[in-house]
């Protein structure tokens, strides 16, 4: 049974060593975890939505029934939220309609880590990582070429 995404980067911060972390990263590896690993890590992308988490409909998600690869469908959508994409032909109201439907349609978990991604908050201003170990570094380590410098 595959993991959540944000039950993947639990475990890896949960790891004790540098090697276990990334095994477990690239054990695990889906479009979704690159995605979200490169859009929160990578600041050569920037999205083009207001910081913080948007007024969205919580229990709709836990209603709605979401699973486990809800987010791998979901993870396609980017596209229209990076500056340079595709979404800066919609209208500002569109695109963050857009967001908060991908939020409603996912695990409250992995829709908090969504919103970390999309704010830049993956790695603290600190420059520790939210999931304990899970630094840009590792992730370089984990999945060579993926952020850029």
């Amino acid at each position: 049974m595959s993991l959540y995404v944000y039950e993947v980067l639990e475990k890896a911060a949960e790891a004790k060593t540098k090697e276990e972390k990334v095994e477990i990263l690239q054990k695990n590896n889906s479009l979704a975890l690159r995605s979200i690993l490169r859009g929160g890590m990578d600041d050569t992308i920037q999205f083009i939505l207001p910081e913080g988490m948007p007024p969205y409909d919580v229990e709709l998600a836990e209603r709605s029934g979401f699973t486990r690869g809800a987010i791998q469908s979901q993870c396609k959508r980017f596209k229209f939220f990076i500056k340079g994409g595709e979404g800066e032909r919609l209208n500002t109201i569109r695109r963050e309609t857009m967001f908060i439907n991908m939020l409603e349609s996912v695990h409250p978990k992995e829709a908090e880590l969504l919103v970390m991604m999309k704010d830049k908050k993956l790695i603290k201003k600190t420059g520790t990582a939210h999931y304990k170990g899970v630094t840009k570094k590792l992730v370089q380590d984990a999945f060579p070429n993926l952020i850029k410098d």
